[in-house]
């Protein structure tokens, strides 16, 4: 059961907005009895696949269930493994993420001989060491067809994707962090060796334009959910593409974001759910209207292995965020095993049951 614990007037602010928005998103739910829900997925790293393969096992249609349409928006900066030295050595956009991703929309790599293919990594220590089959796959597709997207839309077929997978834009981005301590450390790899506090980031070059289709899905989306995942690496690229905030401030969606279960050394260290959505209010604005976090405590014993790693659970203070305009929404989001991560089951069915009732 999902849960919050304040009016909509407390965390949206003044009625008459309240009841645009209101008014717009039964619009939206009302029409969701006859088309597939329509929910876009931004982030990257492990943690946007993760909810694309729950969103992938609902997907088709069902007596009752228009099922999804399903868009991953997927940021490119990326500058380390396989996907870094394809962008040092070929001049290549990153296909890592891209990969994972649809690897996840196919349904995982244990769903079919040619998604297994992809995620294999040679083994080794020189040539083909380190990188992924699918990475060289989508490489080789986009230098053949010397279209990025088109390469990502023919692997698409290939894996049988249910949805389809956007790179936030087909501009060559470096990401650019700018510390507390005055100083900038440029490359997203690099980033998380800085150990020290984030003040913001940026792209270089600044604004890339979009990737055709994206805004669009912005705008025409029930809901829009932003992670989970590292905060500044792999959620703020897709937000500082140009128009993106902008869409995301105009839409009629329901904007989410997904929380971290674990702080993230060198990147989030002792940030808690606040500081994580008041970072994306600071860089782009008011874009999110809801915040999805987990409700259940993680083992004590898992606890204290991550600890020794330097990662501890983001910590969750409801009102705060509420005073920030963001809904705090509760659920258990655990997934059972020895390591702490996400379900992606229960976030998919948490995501969907927020679409379909406007919150």
């Amino acid at each position: 059961m999902l849960e919050s614990d304040s009016p909509l007037n407390e965390a949206w602010g003044e009625e008459a907005r309240d009841k645009r928005r209101t008014a717009s998103r039964n619009e939206l739910v009302q029409a969701l009895d006859v088309r597939p829900t329509r929910i876009v997925a931004m982030g990257g790293g492990t943690g946007l696949p993760m909810v694309l393969r729950g969103l992938a096992r609902r997907a088709e249609p069902r007596v009752g269930d228009p099922g999804l349409d399903i868009t991953a928006v997927v940021a490119m900066s990326d500058d380390g493994g396989s996907s870094g030295r394809l962008r040092r050595t070929r001049g290549a956009l990153p296909p890592g993420d891209v990969r994972n991703c649809l690897v996840a929309l196919a349904g995982g790599k244990s769903t079919s001989p040619l998604s297994e293919v992809f995620q294999y990594r040679f083994a080794g220590r020189r040539g083909l060491a380190g990188h992924a089959v699918g990475n060289l796959l989508i490489s080789a597709l986009a230098e053949l067809k010397g279209d990025f997207l088109e390469a990502v839309r023919v692997s698409g077929e290939l894996l049988g994707v249910k949805g389809r997978v956007l790179p936030s834009t087909l501009s060559p981005v470096q990401l650019v962090a700018r510390m507390e301590d005055s100083t900038e450390v440029v490359g997203e790899r690099n980033i998380s060796r800085a150990h020290g506090r984030i003040q913001n980031v940026l792209l270089s070059p600044r604004s890339p334009p979009p990737v055709d289709g994206l805004l669009e899905a912005i705008y025409t989306a029930d809901l829009i959910a932003i992670g989970p995942g590292s905060l500044y690496s792999s959620l703020m690229p897709n937000l500082l593409v140009d128009g993106v905030a902008r869409a995301l401030c105009e839409t009629r969606a329901l904007k989410v974001m997904v929380a971290n279960l674990m702080t993230q050394p060198g990147e989030t260290d002792n940030m808690d759910c606040l500081d994580h959505v008041r970072a994306v209010i600071d860089h782009v604005g008011p874009v999110l209207d809801a915040v999805l976090v987990n409700g259940t405590l993680p083992s004590e014993e898992a606890s204290k292995r991550y600890a020794l790693k330097g990662q501890f659970p983001v910590r969750v203070d409801r009102r705060a965020i509420i005073s920030a305009g963001v809904i705090p929404v509760e659920a258990d989001l655990l997934k059972e095993g020895p390591r702490i991560r996400h379900d992606s089951r229960k976030v998919a069915r948490c995501l969907l049951k927020m679409a379909r009732s406007g919150l």
